[in-house]
């Protein structure tokens, strides 16, 4: 199975933020995974579609996402806001709580989606719905699951990141727990950085913002700090024995160049 992991694209009503268009970044990275990758099963978006919330943001998400060759999948993050959210993406997958929380059976195995924000608040955390849920979900399949979600619920030694994290990750954890080596891999949005290892033994990754990204400010009490990096997207490649994770700098394709072994020279641009 191949999908996407996109994640964090802060769109606004006027299109830009911090000087960066961050909706003609988003256009860009919808336009080379479908020349790319339009093989791909799905895209996952893993939150924070908008930065404000405003209406209009949401309104440019629906017309730049439904331009994907495949279908795509959102969810919230903290600096979404709801009912916005669901008005502007009313085909955005939702439970019956209003939010975003759900499942998806793919070639790959079990996709299992929960939904971290809490309105208002910058950090994150799993109600007892979800949780149960997510028990359940697990206890009715024998397939392998895969767990998405927007906050990490790790301390990934950015200091200002980590007060903003999945607050109650004791009581994820105690849920992955009661079923040992059913979930692969968590893949989460919110740190705007490529940042991967493992949680309790558990893979997850996560993949830069197609918008601007946190300086990895390691062990530091400096607030957030941004940064004009790069962004990227991910490809995911699930087999029977691996899964393999490719971060793709899509705004960067036009540098790759053939070269001469013997001489060490390049000799031509793609």
């Amino acid at each position: 199975m191949k999908f996407i992991h996109l994640t964090d694209p802060h769109l606004t009503a006027a299109g830009s933020l911090f000087d960066i268009d961050v909706c003609e970044r988003l256009r860009q990275a919808v336009a080379s995974i479908n020349h790319h990758h339009g093989d791909a099963e799905m895209v996952m978006v893993t939150g924070d579609i908008a930065h404000w919330g405003e209406p209009g943001a949401y309104d440019h998400a629906a017309e730049i996402f439904a331009e994907f060759t495949m279908p795509w999948y959102p969810l919230a993050g903290n600096h979404d806001k709801k009912p916005a959210y669901f008005e502007g993406l009313p085909m955005a997958p939702r439970d019956d709580g209003d939010r975003t929380c759900f499942h998806l059976e793919t070639s790959g195995g079990l996709f299992l989606v929960l939904d971290t924000a809490i309105d208002g608040q910058p950090e994150g955390e799993l109600d007892d719905v979800q949780l149960a849920w997510l028990d359940q979900k697990l206890s009715e399949s024998d397939r392998s699951a895969f767990l998405f979600m927007h906050h990490h619920p790790m301390i990934s030694g950015i200091s200002a990141l980590d007060q903003i994290k999945l607050e109650n990750s004791d009581a994820l954890a105690a849920v992955i727990d009661r079923h040992p080596g059913q979930i692969s891999h968590l893949f989460f949005g919110h740190m705007h950085r490529t940042f991967h290892g493992s949680w309790r033994g558990l893979p997850f990754s996560t993949v830069k913002s197609t918008a601007h990204q946190v300086t990895a400010e390691i062990h530091s009490d400096l607030p957030l700090v941004s940064s004009r990096e790069m962004p990227a997207y991910a490809v995911v490649l699930i087999d029977d024995d691996a899964i393999c994770i490719h971060d793709i700098s899509y705004l960067e394709e036009d540098k790759a160049f053939t070269y001469d072994r013997d001489s060490g020279k390049p000799s031509q641009s793609m």
